[in-house]
């Protein structure tokens, strides 16, 4: 089983990015997908989910309206993409999957798969 995260990086204030998750290894129409992240010297912090068809997503309130979480099926990829970025969004990006859709879930151990995780810095 894989899960690569990519498209983190170095942006300014107001600015976007899209991050890609691309899966390997297991069903992943039958997972629900999402993603959680981590600012320095802090915890886990749940961002966003998505259910296994597509059809269903959840936001926290801090991203809310801002970024948008969307699935590819065919090519088992799921994408985050982040509009009118802030310094307090700077963290690593983790995607991660499991069988039943979860809401503000952040713990590793909740979920089947977990990436590696990709920076993104949010600094003029």
């Amino acid at each position: 089983v894989q899960l690569v995260e990519s498209g983190g990086g170095l942006v300014q204030p107001g600015g976007s990015l899209r991050l890609s998750c691309a899966t390997s290894g297991f069903t992943f129409s039958s997972y629900a997908m999402s993603w959680v992240r981590q600012a320095p010297g802090k915890g886990l912090e749940w961002v966003s989910s998505i259910n296994s068809g597509g059809g269903i997503t959840s936001y926290a309130d801090s991203v809310k309206g801002r970024f948008t979480f969307s699935r590819d099926n065919a090519k088992n990829t799921v994408y985050l993409q982040m509009n009118s970025l802030k310094p307090e969004d700077t963290a690593v990006y983790y995607c991660a999957a499991v069988r039943t859709f979860k809401v503000a879930v952040a713990a590793e151990y909740e979920y089947d798969y977990w990436g590696q995780g990709t920076q993104v810095t949010v600094s003029s």
